[in-house]
């Protein structure tokens, strides 16, 4: 595992089913981080008939390869990765998950055991973003109005863009504080 001073922070960026690494939000999360000083892994993967019976395994096997040993310092994750949130509240490594599908238990379950080091965010139109099922969580949850699971507002593609930009703010803001002296291990 790097240490040491020399060490820049390691950001783990995951996708969605439908929502690769080249979408809006994962793309732009990407160049925040690289453009901080920060290095940046970013698996991808095809869901398989597996994967969708075992969100948590394929996601965190596919986790395990990709980080080969190392640990993160910031997860950021879209929808189907946020099947990582139980490993990340249980590693005690922060992360800001957009669009959790919070109708599957365990992701449920590790938000409503996440504390404030974790940021979910979903939209208000997103049958998936379901924030009444993680009371007491101490977690932060944003809800984007009127936004769909894709973090977009039907119809709308400049509202659209705004409210996209603001929650990569949240991006930015986080990798500033890693590269700023954050929490690194």
């Amino acid at each position: 595992m790097e240490s040491g001073p020399e060490r820049s922070p390691l950001v783990l960026v995951l996708a969605g089913v439908g929502y690769g690494q080249q979408a809006p939000l994962l793309w732009w999360t990407d160049a925040i981080a690289r453009q901080a000083g920060c290095t940046v892994v970013a698996p991808r993967w095809t869901v398989d008939e597996a994967g969708h019976a075992d969100p948590v395994g394929f996601v965190l096997g596919h986790v395990g390869s990709a980080l080969a040993g190392r640990r993160p310092d910031l997860v950021v994750a879209k929808s189907f990765g946020c099947s990582a949130l139980p490993w990340a509240v249980a590693e005690g490594i922060p992360g800001i998950w957009l669009t959790p599908v919070l109708t599957e238990d365990a992701v449920r379950d590790a938000l409503a055991a996440a504390d404030d080091t974790h940021l979910a965010v979903g939209g208000s139109a997103d049958p998936m973003w379901r924030p009444d099922r993680v009371p007491g969580t101490r977690a932060r949850l944003r809800t984007v109005d009127g936004a769909g699971h894709a973090l977009e507002v039907t119809g709308d593609w400049r509202r659209s863009q705004r409210l996209q930009a603001e929650v990569l703010e949240a991006v930015s803001a986080r990798v500033a504080d890693l590269v700023g002296g954050g929490r690194r291990q």
